[in-house]
């Protein structure tokens, strides 16, 4: 068996427990003896299962595990096929599998070889646990020498945030809410998880509100924390450093065909001496930037972003549809953000994907392309939510196979940057233990990796991204994920968004409004 973790992703300090799991699909040790045929997960889609799925199967197999003291921590339902005849159009779809993860060394060969042998399921050892100035910039246009480089201290979704408290822990800003619409919102609010903002080894897990009183202390959000700050400012200068690379480039051309005078030395001189002028103005751009980000957002108390003014304790099963509850929302500062710098949820997609590979993993079948075109400034507005019955029953969208609808959904998270992956149609269930209880389950929505090439959809430090569809409409937000026997998540996790603002204005928030505007 290959080793995995789950854990919650905005907490790189967590302690790492230890999983197995027999299928390991895009990950099989190599043998130099043997080919390897490579696997990888997709969606359900069109199957029976779905349908009973959260009705009373799932309940019925926890009561079977339970009944027969098995110390159970997820259930997944997955298909997962070899990736050459995934290729085929002509293939039927794959088994589906149920993913039943278990506590490490908890059943012998025996149990796993008993009352459920007839079943197409894998069975996996796993352990569950929670997993952490200056006005903000504006958002500037592609062709400023510091796009790229300036966008974690801009308003585009994926802020890398911290706390005051605990800088080593680092998570993302998921999206931005006002109460009410319009432009009378007095306030602007930025929603994420609450295991990033109160890490679980530094704070009891009880609801926290702040009620604006001249004793209450302020819980502060940070841009970045100490590390990731630091990472951020190596990352400029890096780009730096790449850019003077350029600029001895393109003065060794110069020097290649001087003292030629035909046409082609003389096109070659003439695209270097380009080249160099603008080259040479980056670099000077970049070190201005460079100095005014190292001497203006060095200290904390400069990178403060705002404060938390309500979380609940994180909870499961909760309500009548039976999600996790992990969230909080932040108080932006006013001196932080106006009308001038603010343009609403969106997120960039940035140069990550180029757009021809934006356009094609977004549109994995034809009858997709209406909902996946890259816009021309590269900013994707987030523009209202998907329905609760269309992540269960996808209309919009289709994988390869023209039986199977699939949501295609991407996030921006601090951590990967942006990623896309494939949202799967059924529900997933996850167990916690405690020293208190024997297990408390709860329902997730589940992402895939978009296949067996494109990587992880996310990973540790992306908690609290938004997830949303090539349409810009919200998903969910990001909790936490399964890993395999590397650091790459098999699964990543997330709390549906109908259900989050449900209990956001159940806790008190009038009218969250996920279409914030400010006022001139």
């Amino acid at each position: 068996m290959n080793e995995a973790t789950f854990y919650y992703a905005g907490l790189p300090s967590a302690p790492v427990l230890v999983a197995r799991t027999s299928t390991a699909p895009w990950r099989a040790p190599i043998n130099p003896e043997a080919y390897i045929r490579r696997k990888e997960l997709r969606p359900v889609g069109n199957h029976a299962i779905v349908e009973v799925w959260e009705d009373n199967l799932a309940f019925k197999i926890h009561a079977l595990l339970n009944s027969m003291n098995v110390m159970w921590t997820s259930t997944d339902v997955v298909r997962i096929g070899y990736t050459d005849e995934l290729a085929l159009s002509s293939a039927p779809p794959p088994p589906v599998i149920l993913w039943i993860g278990v506590m490490p060394k908890s059943l012998s060969a025996d149990d796993e070889e008993g009352d459920i042998v007839n079943v197409d399921v894998e069975i996996r050892d796993s352990v569950v646990t929670r997993s952490a100035g200056p006005k903000l910039l504006s958002y500037t246009h592609p062709f400023d020498p510091t796009d790229d480089i300036r966008e974690p201290l801009t308003t585009a979704l994926g802020i890398p945030i911290s706390t005051q408290s605990t800088p080593h822990c680092e998570g993302t800003g998921g999206f931005f809410i006002t109460e009410g619409p319009g432009r009378n919102a007095k306030r602007l609010l930025l929603v994420t998880v609450r295991h990033v903002v109160f890490t679980p080894d530094k704070n009891k897990n009880e609801h926290f509100e702040y009620k604006n009183d001249n004793h209450q202390h302020r819980h502060n959000i940070t841009l970045f924390g100490d590390e990731g700050f630091t990472n951020y400012l190596e990352s400029i200068q890096a780009e730096i450093f790449v850019q003077r690379c350029m600029v001895e480039r393109h003065e060794e051309r110069i020097k290649m065909v001087e003292g030629k005078n035909d046409p082609a030395a003389n096109r070659e001189r003439e695209d270097a001496q380009f080249m160099l002028t603008k080259t040479k103005r980056t670099v000077e751009e970049l070190n201005v930037f460079y100095q005014d980000v190292s001497s203006q957002w060095a200290t904390q108390e400069s990178r403060v972003l705002g404060h938390v003014i309500l979380s609940p304790p994180i909870n499961v099963n909760v309500g009548t549809e039976g999600f996790t509850e992990d969230w909080a929302v932040i108080e932006v500062d006013a001196s932080k953000v106006d009308s001038s710098n603010f343009e609403g949820n969106f997120i960039d997609l940035g140069k990550d994907i180029l757009s021809h590979q934006f356009i094609r993993m977004m549109s994995s079948h034809p009858r997709n392309s209406h909902s996946s075109m890259f816009p021309k400034s590269r900013i994707l507005k987030l523009k209202g939510t998907i329905p609760d019955e269309e992540l269960r029953h996808p209309t919009t969208t289709f994988d390869q196979n023209d039986s199977d609808p699939c949501l295609i959904v991407l996030k921006r998270g601090s951590a990967t940057g942006l990623t896309i992956g494939r949202a799967n149609n059924i529900m997933s269930y996850v167990r916690y233990y405690s020293a208190h209880d024997n297990g408390s389950t709860s329902k997730e929505w589940p992402i895939l990796p978009l296949d067996s090439k494109s990587g992880p959809f996310s990973n540790k430090g992306d908690s609290g991204s938004v997830i949303v569809d090539g349409r810009g409409r919200v998903g969910g937000l990001l909790t936490s994920g399964t890993t395999g026997n590397t650091s790459d998540l098999d699964i990543t996790y997330a709390t549906p968004i109908n259900f989050l603002l449900r209990r956001i204005q159940e806790k008190g928030l009038y009218k969250p409004n996920i279409n914030p505007v400010l006022a001139v």
